[in-house]
């Protein structure tokens, strides 16, 4: 039955699965295709008034096998290839707030990531192009939807992008659990860059040694790190509290 989904031509469709990524995606910017659905989910409001595309009904186990996952939540669908953006365009506002990840290989990182720094309005994500997972439907799934409001960019070398941006006019600061200043401490104001590394290996050093400065998140437990979801989190949410309060 859903054999040619199979075999559609790569790069050019994406099968998401899972309520909140394919709800996110009804309402962002990529075209929505097909609509697959259990009985069950199809009666949920947000589905049973959908006009277009229609919504198929289809069993768990046919979900399963067209999502290649057991987590669809009674929904899949058809839709558009991701579409990365322009990284400069990132900083073109004077309060631009943007994230740059090291090599974030894992893809389930990479989902919790991108819905953090929607969450916190940052306007823009920066991956690399190579040695970094990039957006498939498990990171889709793991975002819960949010990559379809956050715009993403690829990078070909990420310490020349914090060279750039500092250049136009931000500042850079890298999450390093050896950083000099409390996370807390920085002046946030203007155009702010956040760099986070991979868990385990933390940031390269030619990406560190790019960042105006390293910071650091205060341990008080026996376990000396965060998962780097929760740590950049914090960090992203110091600047929008630092900001506030100005």
């Amino acid at each position: 039955m859903f054999a040619w989904a199979v075999f559609a031509p790569p790069g050019m469709t994406m099968i998401l699965y899972g309520r909140n990524p394919v709800r996110e995606a009804l309402r962002g910017p990529r075209a929505v295709k097909r609509v697959w659905a259990t009985a069950a989910a199809a009666r949920e409001p947000w589905l049973s008034g959908l006009e277009a595309p229609p919504v198929d009904r289809a069993e768990s186990d046919e979900l399963a096998s067209l999502a290649g996952s057991e987590e669809h939540q009674g929904v899949c669908a058809e839709v558009s290839e991701y579409v990365y953006a322009d990284a400069k365009s990132f900083l073109a506002e004077d309060d631009a707030l943007v994230l740059v990840l090291d090599e974030i290989q894992d893809p389930h990182n990479l989902g919790a990531l991108a819905r953090v720094a929607e969450s916190a309005g940052a306007s823009g994500m920066v991956i690399a192009e190579r040695r970094s997972a990039e957006v498939t439907p498990t990171v889709c799934k793991t975002s819960a939807g949010a990559v379809e409001h956050l715009r993403i960019a690829r990078v070909g070398n990420v310490a020349d992008y914090l060279l750039a941006a500092k250049n136009a006019d931000a500042w850079v600061y890298g999450a390093s659990a050896d950083g000099d200043q409390r996370y807390d401490q920085p002046d946030y104001s203007g155009k702010v860059v956040i760099v986070v590394g991979s868990e385990g290996r933390g940031l390269r050093t030619r990406v560190a040694n790019s960042c105006d400065a390293l910071v650091s998140i205060p341990m008080r437990g026996k376990i000396d790190s965060l998962n780097v979801s929760t740590a950049t989190a914090v960090f992203l949410y110091a600047v929008l509290q630092d900001r506030m309060q100005k």
